[in-house]
């Protein structure tokens, strides 16, 4: 048994500070329970394990009190309001489950934090399908890799040491000969698209705002169409068609693309028309979508609601049925247009992500260093899965679940055992 009193380096740690799940993490635990990096980490997973803690403990109106008297306050808001709303939902998949009990025994609204940039891939998938491959493909098979309007680097620090530069593939490709493009964005990193070899990546910027045209643009060459400009947001039209044809020579393409990295009106549109130039390019050879997401657990929120309840996030119970309405049930709608009474708001793995302000009366069960400029009514801290607990949470690809660590013991009930507990109490 782990006797976590005791200094020790554990091996084979999963992170959670990303979509990756990077899982060969060597992290050392001091016998006061502080936690340092010592292999196989990056920038974001120092931060993750690294961060500073105390003592804390449950707050009800400001005031501390014990875990029973903060259950109790938490349970009495939820119940006798008309319109819940439970939101945040950076968690595990355990803690998933809790919180779709909840909703269903509450009437509660679902919406998750990051979900203004994740349902521009769900509408995608909900409407014309796609077809995307998984961070083990790439790993061992991509020999063109197009990434669209981002580094990657600032949102999966090790995506390409993992999967493009690695040094071993399962049908022994020589990774230093892959091609990696950059399309769109401006003053990106794309140091990490290097070869080992020292090969350059090609780069092609334009300002986000002309990503739309520019890969419309794009699927019209890889289509076959003729394009009678010569430039496009200052990319030249001979570069675009050299892209085309270099995708359609490829023996397995992935265009990759991070959701949140696409900010701008209508970017499900753009999205589409990346799937749909996979699917022409598909015709001929190998292509695949490489749709990257996964941080604050919103992959894992999204695939917990949809085995249980049939729809991703953005769902109500309030009718005593599943009822999915992207446009009607987001966080900010719902607060502005006040149509909920009580806001659950969950975090537990990121104590930076705290409850947007409003003066509707909040409950917040999360990260036990959460800081808050507003108050909430409840406030309850529970354990990090992958630190503090065990937990189970799904990589950004969707098609690979890792089991989480318990590191070290603060004593702090789980996010499943606080959901429960109130739940019950309904």
């Amino acid at each position: 048994m782990n006797n976590f009193t005791q200094s020790s380096t554990i091996e084979a740690v999963t992170c959670t500070a990303c979509g990756l799940l990077c899982d060969d993490l060597s992290i050392h635990r001091d016998a006061e329970g502080a936690l340092k990096v010592t292999a196989n980490g990056c920038a974001k997973s120092v931060a993750f394990f690294e961060r500073p803690f105390s003592a804390s403990q449950p707050r009800v109106a400001g005031k501390t009190t014990d875990l029973k008297i903060a259950l109790d306050a938490a349970s009495a808001l939820i119940k006798k309001s008309q319109r819940p709303l439970i939101t945040g939902l950076s968690a595990d998949v355990q803690g998933m489950r809790a919180v779709m009990n909840l909703a269903e025994s509450s009437g509660a609204t679902i919406d998750h934090m990051n979900s203004k940039s994740s349902m521009r891939n769900l509408m995608v998938m909900q409407n014309s399908g796609w077809q995307v491959t998984t961070l083990t493909e790439v790993k061992n098979r991509v020999d063109l890799l197009l990434v669209i309007g981002t580094d990657i680097v600032s949102y999966f620090p090790r995506f390409f040491e993992r999967n493009v530069w690695n040094k071993e593939t399962m049908f022994d490709q020589d990774t230093s000969a892959r091609e990696v493009v950059y399309l769109g964005g401006r003053n990106l990193d794309t140091s990490a698209g290097t070869s080992p070899s020292g090969k350059a990546p090609t780069v092609l910027p334009c300002d986000t705002a002309d990503i739309p045209e520019v890969l419309a643009v794009l699927r019209a060459l890889v289509l076959g169409k003729k394009i009678v400009v010569t430039e496009v947001a200052g990319i030249s039209v001979s570069e675009l068609s050299a892209l085309a044809e270099r995708l359609k020579a490829a023996k397995y393409a992935v265009v990759a693309w991070t959701s949140s990295a696409l900010d701008f009106a209508h970017a499900e549109l753009t999205i589409q028309n990346i799937t749909g130039l996979i699917e022409k390019v598909n015709t001929t050879t190998r292509c695949a979508g490489l749709p990257l997401g996964g941080n604050e657990g919103d992959v894992s929120a999204y695939n917990t609601s949809s085995w249980i309840s049939g729809y991703p996030y953005r769902m109500s119970y309030h009718r005593n049925y599943p009822d999915y309405e992207p446009y009607q049930y987001t966080t900010e709608r719902m607060l502005a247009e006040q149509e909920t009474d009580a806001l659950v708001w969950i975090s537990a793995l990121n104590p930076d992500r705290t409850a947007p302000k409003s003066t509707t009366p909040t409950v917040v069960i999360g990260h036990p260093e959460m800081k808050f400029d507003q108050e909430p009514a409840v406030f309850i801290p529970v354990a990090v899965p992958g630190i503090d607990c065990k937990g189970t949470q799904f990589r950004s690809d969707s098609s690979v679940s890792l089991p989480l660590q318990k590191l070290r013991d603060r004593a702090l009930p789980t996010l499943s055992d606080v959901l429960s507990a109130i739940e019950s109490s309904l």
